[in-house]
Formats: structure tokens, sequence, C-alpha cells
């Protein structure tokens, strides 16, 4: 199975991104499921059900998101009711949605998308490590396909998430800094591995924010209004390719293309 993760999907260029150049994107790497991580679709800072459901008919099969899903007040119904958008798994237990899905896919086995969130340097969340321990306990007997999505901050917490998931899963790919590690690697285990996928969106910013805007901030040392960037338009992330029978990664390769 081939799989196109698509790194942090930002703002209205993000979604021009997805729009005009998914398609070619999905039949040069001959794709077969397609997963984004798109919780700054919306303005740079969450996500609507409109815009979810644009995803969903263009091609992408599950989004993934992070600490911004909750930006968007009216993403909060569909997340109960939508089985193809996830939000971080170990949030508290009454949070609104799901951490995990488990999807079928054109002609193969099931596939298993688990959300995590980090805990260094962001919100004091359940442990993900324990979440992700937790939950396999029930996968492994639904399928040995499993892509784990975990959004967090610190590189070091990231790199050991993946050696505690090594042959496990299938892949631990990093989210949520928005630039694109040059780490991808399959570790012994067969887990395929990077420390972020990168940005979806302008790369003429700071992690797609307008670049004056964030020197300004830090030149003044107060608050600033926030605006997506437009200029230099890039789809970043990986293609995973997964062996359907053991479930180990084959290969990981960065995308990185210019639109």
């Amino acid at each position: 199975m081939k799989l196109l993760f698509i790194g942090d999907i930002v703002g209205k260029p993000g979604r021009k991104i997805i729009h005009n150049h998914l398609n070619a994107v999905v039949d040069k790497f001959q794709i077969d499921v397609v997963i984004a991580n798109a919780e700054n679709a919306a303005g740079g800072m969450g996500i609507t059900p409109a815009i979810a459901e644009d995803f969903f008919s263009r091609g992408i099969e599950i989004i993934t998101s992070g600490n911004h899903i909750w930006k968007q007040k009216d993403i909060i119904p569909f997340l109960e009711t939508c089985d193809h958008i996830l939000r971080p798994a170990n949030y508290p237990g009454d949070a609104p949605g799901k951490g995990m899905t488990i999807v079928d896919t054109r002609g193969g086995p099931p596939l298993c998308v688990i959300n995590l969130e980090g805990r260094t340097f962001m919100r004091s969340l359940e442990c993900p490590f324990k979440t992700a321990e937790t939950l396999l306990g029930s996968i492994h007997e639904k399928t040995k396909l499993i892509v784990v999505d975990f959004h967090a901050e610190s590189t070091s917490e990231k790199v050991a998430l993946g050696w505690f998931l090594d042959g496990r899963v299938s892949a631990v790919l990093g989210t949520h800094t928005h630039i694109q590690t040059a780490d991808e690697k399959i570790l012994p285990g067969g887990t395929a591995y990077i420390t972020d996928v990168g940005m979806t969106g302008p790369m003429d910013s700071v992690i797609g924010v307008d670049k004056e805007i964030i020197i300004k901030k830090y030149l003044t040392q107060r608050p600033v209004s926030f605006k997506v960037a437009k200029k230099n338009l890039y789809m970043q992330g990986v293609v995973v390719d997964i062996d359907e029978a053991t479930g180990k990664c084959i290969s990981i390769q960065r995308v990185n293309e210019s639109v």
C-alpha cells in the first residue's frame, strides 16, 4: 500500500494546493490512500466542516489534527459524527470526537490511523506513550496497517515515540512544527519514521504566517494579528510504502513539491 501523508495544510493557500495539485501528486507517486493534517486549514487556525468535506471530496480520506482542532466552534459536532476526522487521542475521555479510526481501503486491508499530541512545551495531556499502548491492545487483531500522526513540539519526544512504537506500527509521522526534517528512515523493527513531515502552504513565510508580522512580533514583544502568507507554495509530506501482509514499511520518501 502506498500512502501519502500531507503535512499541515495552512489557510487558503494550502487549500489551493490541494484543489489544484493533489491529483497530480497522487498520480505521480501512484498513491492508494491519502491522509492529511489539516488543523490549520481555516484561515491558518482550525478547520471547519465545510473545509473538511471539501477535502474528502478531493480525495483526502482521513484528516488528522492537533492542538488547534478546537479553534473553530462548528467543528465540534462534526467531530462527533464523522469517522474520518481525528483529534488527538490523549485528550481527556469526554473530549468530542475520536483519536483513532480504522477505515476500509480500496482493494486492500483496513488501515488504522492514530492521532496523538505531545506534552513537552505543550498542554499537559494524558501520556501519548501510554495512550498508544492502550489503543494498540485492541488494534492488532483487526489490522496490521497502523499509521501514527504525532503532533508535537519537541524533537526528542517525537524520536522517543518512534523508538517506543518501532515494530508495532507501520509509521510514526511527526507534525506541528511546519518545518520538514531530513531524518526519514525505517527503524529496525520495520516502522517508518520522520520527525516532521513539513507544511503545505506558503514557504515565503514564518511557518505559514506573513513574515513581516512575525518579525515585528519578535522585535516589539507585543501581540500581533496573524495573517497567512501567500507566496511560494509547496506541498510537503511523505510517501510511505507498506507491506500489506506484515504491516512493515518498505520505504519512506519525502515529498517537497513546488506548485
